[in-house]
């Protein structure tokens, strides 16, 4: 019996060595290299690199799935590369063509060059290809009709020339269409793609009629309205009648009977229920899923306050696991019925999706009723950098660092690669998370005002957390690019003291002169002791002199009252990186000084001592308009 037994399962062990070593080789060149590490190493030798984010792509890896940029499907095949906003330059190599398997492809906001390889046709599965803000020349590939699974193409401010592919009309799913700011000529055939934009191709697009070549039209909803002819009209209604009354029949029983099982059951056991679900239909939202609320309540234990990852200003995160195992968080929105009508929310979470970035949290999912408004982002697993540096080890000044750069880019992104660019409204250490490896990735941005790439402030409720609002924000409700980029100085200062904005002023004892405070330790040269504690106690990790002064000086730029006087996340970038900053500070200090002045709002900017976030009607601070 045991010799059965034993035999049976070396019988078994083989088969699912063969099943593995058969779907592992699949991928195998008759050398013994993977396709996928060939062609992905082939994308990366055409390629300059000068962040070296490409570093860990290895020729002799055996598979590609733990490289940056790079993810996996649970089969070990290559489904996306996104690499956008690195400074690449350099060509996209034909060797592309090979990653057979992939449905996204992102490399926007870079500087590559060249033509867009033939060779890209061969992704059959490819669902959304990003090249836009480029340098890429020559005509569309016609071949780009091949990918009859497209949803979202972005070929957008690139030096694209030649014919407008009449073929890309032949893609069925593609709902998003952006080939503007090329120079392709006509005819441009009509499009079935819901976002449709070729503005700024001057040979069909000349100036003034702009209007005509942009286009976002709402999720549509087909009819079947097949006109016969006359003769057969009364007939065809006559059958309509009785097979509708057979129907009607058919339904009302099942439904009494429905009714009965569900009275049954509702006495046994709770019911998960589902919000009014008035707008069921397929809603195609670039690579989001739309999930039920039933599903989510599942996920999160019925949104259980045990499962509250955090609580804000747009609501509570909760903690969930979906049926597949994937962990995730879900952002219930206060009241979501008020969120703005169906269409807008659409249109803002379409917005928010196409907003990728390493350092940005990426939207998973949705849900959306009649009463509710739910956002499902990945789970990060080391919290945010409020919470981490409230934690044991210390972050070290390393880390410390290179959270403050990745931040400053996934805030640059927002606000100069978007379009229309997104105006975050509340950065601060808590909403800045932290990855598997402790890479900054800024969430939460996607909740504020969306601004038209043609307007320069809004002025909607005053939204933020005490400590980290911008006084020309508090004080009139007009926000810009430069609140933001108030809200990073505090977000530095934090970093280098490991405290809250509110006890950091505390600890200061200086209320609404704590900026003010700081650049007299700065220039008294006595940065030490603000420095974290954890940093200067002989635990190991120590800090570097220099860069804190740098980083010090780069908060005190970016704090500055005057928003005007602020440097723009772009030359934040490039002082964090260690270019421009002395010739910036040199010419800041030539400016004449502005003092501090209080607000006039919540009883002044310094008086308030809650580190919560806030949210003040605009017309309270600014008066009737």
């Amino acid at each position: 019996m045991k010799m059965g037994e034993n035999r049976g399962r070396v019988e078994a062990f083989w088969v699912l060595f063969s099943l593995s070593w058969f779907s592992s080789s699949a991928l195998l060149s008759p050398t013994g290299v993977n396709f996928e590490v060939q062609a992905l190493m082939g994308i990366k030798e055409s390629l300059k690199d000068p962040h070296g984010v490409l570093v860990n792509w290895d020729k002799d890896a055996v598979d590609p799935c733990a490289w940056n940029m790079v993810s996996c499907s649970p089969q070990n095949v290559v489904v996306s590369m996104g690499i956008p906003s690195q400074n690449l330059s350099g060509t996209l190599s034909p060797s592309i063509g090979n990653l057979t398997n992939l449905q996204i492809l992102q490399l926007q906001s870079n500087n590559i060059t060249g033509p867009i390889p033939q060779e890209i046709g061969k992704l059959l599965k490819l669902e959304q290809l990003d090249l836009s803000n480029n340098h890429f020349f020559g005509d569309i590939p016609k071949c780009i009709a091949n990918l009859k699974t497209l949803k979202y193409l972005r070929l957008n401010n690139n030096s694209l020339s030649g014919p407008f592919p009449q073929t890309l009309v032949d893609i069925p799913g593609l709902a998003f269409l952006d080939l503007s700011f090329n120079n392709l000529s006509g005819p441009v055939p009509e499009s079935p793609a819901r976002t449709f934009n070729i503005v700024g191709n001057p040979l069909i697009c000349p100036k003034g009629s702009e209007k005509e070549c942009y286009r976002v039209m709402p999720v549509p909803v087909s009819f079947n309205l097949n006109n016969s002819q006359a003769g057969g009209k009364t007939r065809n209604r006559k059958v309509a009648v009785a097979v509708g009354l057979s129907l009607g029949f058919t339904m009302l029983l099942g439904i009494c009977y429905s009714l009965y099982i569900w009275r049954r059951r509702k006495h046994n056991q709770q019911i998960l229920f589902d919000t009014n679900y008035k707008h069921e239909e397929e809603v195609s939202l670039g690579n989001l899923t739309r999930f039920s609320f039933k599903e989510l309540q599942v996920a999160t234990n019925n949104f259980s306050s045990k499962n509250i990852l955090g609580k804000g200003g747009f609501g509570n995160v909760y903690k969930g696991e979906l049926r597949d195992g994937t962990l995730v968080a879900v952002k219930r929105l206060k009241d979501g019925n008020a969120a703005g009508g169906e269409k807008q929310f659409q249109t803002e979470l379409e917005m928010i999706s196409l907003a990728v970035h390493r350092h940005l949290l990426r939207l998973y999912g949705f849900c959306m009723t009649a009463t509710e408004r739910l956002l499902v982002y990945p789970y990060m697993s080391n919290g945010s950098v409020a919470s981490r540096l409230k934690e044991k080890p210390a972050l070290d000044w390393g880390t410390r660092r290179r959270i403050a750069l990745g931040a400053a880019r996934g805030l640059q992104y927002l606000h100069e690669q978007c379009d229309p660019k997104i105006i975050h409204r509340d950065v601060k250490a808590a909403n800045v998370l932290l990855d598997d490896y402790c890479e900054a990735v800024v969430g939460d941005f996607g909740l504020a005002k969306l601004l038209d790439h043609r307007d320069t402030h809004v002025t909607t409720a005053v939204r933020g957390t005490v400590g980290h609002i911008a006084p020309e924000y508090l004080s009139t409700g007009q926000s810009s690019e430069k609140t933001d980029v108030f809200g990073f100085g505090i977000l530095l200062l934090e970093l280098v003291t490991g405290l809250t904005a509110m006890e950091f002023g505390k600890a200061a004892n200086q209320k609404g002169a704590m900026l003010e405070w700081v650049k007299k330790i700065q220039q008294e040269k006595r940065l030490d002791t603000i420095v974290d504690q954890d940093l200067r106690n002989g635990s190991g990790y120590g800090y570097d002199r220099v860069e804190l002064e740098e980083m010090v000086r780069v908060a005190l730029l970016c704090t500055q009252y005057l928003p005007a006087r602020r440097p723009l996340m772009s030359e934040v970038v490039r002082m964090l990186e260690g270019d421009g900053l002395a010739e910036k500070w040199e010419a800041d200090a030539s400016q004449p000084i502005t003092k501090w002045q209080e607000p006039v709002s919540l009883g002044g900017f310094s008086d308030v001592t809650d580190d919560s976030s806030v949210v003040v009607q605009a017309m309270e601070l600014s008066g009737p308009r």
